[in-house]
């Protein structure tokens, strides 16, 4: 039998929340979700609110997670975190998120240096694929995530302990979501290159998210899907009662296929 893997979701805060914002919604959630079992939680605030996260956390079955991280342990990068620095905070990190990408300019190439300096701290990192709107209607989807996936886990040893999110671009934060089939189709893609790429093994007990406009009214009809280990969720992040809602519905989802037995 593939080992169960436990369903993952990840909030992305973005650059959003004051560290008093940060600490107040940080409250809302825990009250509702520590120690909330059968699925892991993870939330990745912005780098100030990292450290008080951490210590705030410190008992808390939940997970902090940063946005974003360089590929240097030290040296001449104004404005840029190492992992050296995050290890000592964080369990996971985002790295390739569709803004990174586009926004910043981060390259397939750039992006696997970063993949491997967090495997090399014992972070794990989340790496973020997804194709354009464009390249989705030139039937390109597949092509794209193949080469995303395969550059960015060049050289990354076969037993590493990563997760991958499937973010397809044209989705994320416009309200319009990929379908389950699609996102089931593209994750099984995933998988596949993974299991090329590294190991079967390393494919089945990688967890394979789906990101993009995912909310309480959507989330179950991906979590569903056997292919699809949980959600990296953006704007409902922000909302407790939303996020609340994709964390419990997961949960829910769980229990009513037996993946918790």
């Amino acid at each position: 039998m593939p080992p169960t893997r436990i369903p993952l979701i990840v909030g992305n805060w973005k650059m959003n929340t004051n560290i008093g914002e940060a600490v107040d919604l940080l409250t809302a959630l825990t009250a509702s979700l520590d120690y909330t079992p059968g699925v892991d939680v993870v939330l990745c605030p912005p780098f100030i609110s990292v450290p008080t996260f951490y210590r705030e956390l410190r008992e808390s079955t939940l997970a902090v997670g940063a946005q974003n991280m360089h590929c240097e342990d030290s040296g001449a990068y104004t404005g840029e975190v190492s992992p050296a620095m995050l290890v000592h905070f964080c369990e996971y990190v985002i790295i390739g998120h569709s803004e990174r990408r586009t926004l910043f300019g981060e390259d397939d190439a750039f992006i696997n240096r970063k993949v491997r300096a967090a495997i090399s701290h014992g972070i794990t990192p989340i790496l973020c694929v997804g194709e354009t709107l464009e390249q989705r209607e030139a039937g390109a989807t597949d092509g794209v995530l193949a080469l995303q996936v395969a550059q960015g886990l060049h050289q990354v040893p076969p037993n590493s302990r990563f997760v991958v999110a499937y973010e397809p671009i044209w989705a994320i934060g416009t309200g319009k979501a990929a379908s389950a089939s699609d996102a089931e189709q593209a994750i099984s893609l995933i998988r596949h290159t993974i299991a090329g790429k590294l190991s079967p093994e390393t494919a089945e007990k990688t967890r394979i998210l789906y990101g993009g406009s995912v909310k309480p009214s959507n989330i179950r009809e991906f979590i569903s899907s056997p292919e699809i280990d949980g959600a990296l969720v953006g704007g409902a992040s922000l909302n407790p009662q939303e996020f609340i809602g994709i964390v419990t519905t997961t949960f829910t989802t769980g229990i009513s296929q037996s993946w918790l037995a």
